[in-house]
């Protein structure tokens, strides 16, 4: 199965030359490590950057350079900086070609609840409501089941919804799956890692059609 930078690895496939992409807090920050360098992208933060690079190399930290996530991060040439009000009207205004988010649950028919953690003090759903409700493509990067071995692939959300059936793809440590007809349909399987470990791992519905590849990183 695949670690954090894997699963990040494998979103950064699905960024096409040209995209703009807003990367959510956690495992999708990692993707802008990952893009291929013969292709131009261009990577949004929320917090009021166009043009953000990859994480910096130890030592090399701008303490006035961060992602959303209030990690430090690196500005590529021609790299744009502006408030939080203009961001958000990029996203509101649909100029963002794909947004990729962590959750803590996404139910098959494409609900996905990514703002409150059970159990723990949050400041609020931040930017991820204005992001589900304007994007159109919507990648989300998530571990298959949490820490006590429970699916996170479910046929409803057991936490409150950030957004409703917004979500086209999932990429987990174990496979990467779409939303089809109410149901997660399984694309690719992490390297070793078979169906039968897929499916135990997946409450929801599950479609498996034919040979499942494993993932190509």
């Amino acid at each position: 199965m695949l670690d954090k930078k894997g699963i990040a690895k494998r979103i950064a496939k699905e960024v096409k030359d040209g995209f703009y992409v807003n990367l959510g807090i956690g495992i999708p920050t990692l993707v802008a490590n990952f893009v291929r360098d013969d292709i131009e992208v261009e990577f949004q933060s929320e917090n009021g950057i166009l043009g953000m690079g990859p994480f910096p190399i130890a030592g090399q930290e701008d303490a006035d350079l961060i992602n959303a996530g209030k990690q430090t991060i690196t500005a590529l040439p021609g790299a744009s900086f502006f408030d939080s009000a203009m961001s958000f009207g990029m996203i509101r205004g649909q100029h963002v070609d794909l947004t990729i988010l962590g959750a803590m649950e996404v139910a098959q028919d494409g609900d996905i609840a990514n703002w409150k953690i059970p159990g723990k003090m949050v400041k609020g759903m931040g930017g991820a409501m204005d992001l589900v409700g304007s994007a159109k493509n919507i990648i989300v990067a998530m571990m298959h089941t949490n820490k006590a071995g429970k699916s996170k692939l479910l046929k409803s959300c057991s936490l409150p919804i950030t957004g409703v059936k917004c979500v086209t793809k999932i990429v987990t440590n174990l496979a990467v799956l779409d939303i089809v007809d109410g149901s997660f349909r399984l694309l690719e399987r992490a390297p070793g890692v078979s169906v039968e470990e897929i499916k135990t791992a997946t409450a929801g519905n599950l479609i498996i059609e034919g040979d499942i590849p494993e993932m190509k990183l």
